[in-house]
């Protein structure tokens, strides 16, 4: 693998954290979660609260390296040079949750067509499978207002995520939030699929609940969460070995 140097303006911290929410758009990208130039992954600069990384506004996924990341304060201000905008839309609410509230490191909106499309049904996540069941008690709704780009909105959000990790916004996508880049990628991972197996079920027929208790196991059991099974970290690990081997460009 080709050996990258960190820039000296940065600290070992935020080129830590540049280098791995580069792999992380390189994952989506590779999973088929880009939207075009659109969407957005944010995450806090480690030992500066009110500063997070997001992607520069114009670039595809697989465009996206440690160093045009775009670092901006909760205000929406650009921190340091940047040859690329952010998007208006992705600050709305990325601003608002990495002011507001204290262990959300990480923030991830997507508009993949499953997630998507459960964002649209009326009655949202259907509670009758696998991946679902993982998620009990961590989702809430917030109605459609609009494209995010009206900073009262981002307040809203916030009220209606009510310290939930998944916020479906109704008619729109599903933002997700986490302590940790890894954890927050897990989350969406389970969003994912349990959109996708939604939308496969509703194709057949009626789905076949699961009953709560057994989520509540679910929700205790789950090793995407579990720190003696590395609480996510693993499996991110695992994806940045794959865009090492094919795309370690990101590492620039």
């Amino acid at each position: 693998m080709t050996a990258f140097v960190k820039p000296a303006r940065y600290s070992d911290g935020e080129w830590q954290a540049r280098v791995q929410l580069a792999a992380c758009y390189r994952m989506f990208a590779r999973l088929g979660w880009a939207e075009l130039i659109y969407n957005h992954l944010s995450l806090r600069v480690p030992g500066e609260d009110d500063a997070f990384l997001i992607n520069p506004f114009g670039l595809h996924y697989s465009e996206v390296t440690a160093s045009n990341l775009v670092k901006v304060d909760v205000r929406g201000n650009i921190l340091g040079h940047s040859d690329w905008p952010i998007n208006p839309a992705g600050f709305t609410f990325h601003g608002a949750i990495h002011q507001r509230v204290p262990d959300a490191h990480c923030v991830m909106h997507v508009h993949t067509t499953p997630t998507m499309a459960v964002c649209c049904l009326e009655e949202g996540l259907s509670w009758s499978n696998f991946y679902a069941a993982q998620l009990w008690g961590q989702v809430a709704y917030h109605d459609f207002e609009g494209i995010t780009v009206h900073l009262d909105e981002g307040e809203r959000i916030l009220a209606s995520a009510g310290g939930k990790k998944v916020l479906l916004l109704r008619n729109h996508g599903p933002v997700v939030m986490g302590a940790t880049l890894a954890q927050t990628f897990n989350l969406m991972w389970l969003v994912q699929r349990a959109c996708e197996v939604q939308l496969a079920t509703m194709s057949m027929g009626r789905a076949r609940p699961i009953p709560v208790p057994v989520m509540e196991g679910c929700v205790r059991d789950s090793l995407n969460f579990n720190p003696k099974f590395g609480a996510g970290e693993d499996v991110f690990a695992a994806m940045q070995r794959l865009i090492d081997r094919d795309d370690p460009g990101y590492r620039a």
